[in-house]
């Protein structure tokens, strides 16, 4: 008996004591998150010299360079950040970007023309 007025003080208080606390969660719509300085969200391409270390490190296989294209499948992409890690000239940066939702998936397949620099196609 003793056992279970006891856990139902311990409950109660625990309800009790968050009652009056400041809710954690944020009204997304609203109210979005900052990123941390060291976040990897969506990836973007300047001035790429196709070198293909990139296409060698990524461990999907969702980049791919054709002749003045070079092409990232979100869908396979998992934010890892190896190819802005091992990009020589520092070509590919991974934005702060993290609201990727889309109603279509060819939306996801992003295509910068390398002759133009940081353009999206």
């Amino acid at each position: 008996m003793f056992n279970k007025i006891f856990g139902l003080l311990t409950s109660m208080s625990t309800v009790f004591k968050h009652l009056f606390k400041k809710p954690v969660t944020l009204e997304y719509p609203e109210k979005k998150i900052i990123p941390p300085e060291n976040f990897r969200g969506k990836p973007y391409v300047e001035n790429c010299i196709k070198c293909m270390t990139c296409t060698k490190v990524c461990p999907t296989g969702a980049i791919t360079i054709e002749e003045n294209e070079f092409n990232i499948n979100l869908n396979k992409c998992i934010f890892c950040g190896n190819c802005a890690y091992y990009c020589p000239v520092k070509a590919i940066k991974m934005s702060r970007d993290y609201e990727l939702g889309v109603s279509n998936k060819e939306e996801l397949n992003l295509v910068y023309d390398i002759k133009r620099g940081s353009d999206n196609v």
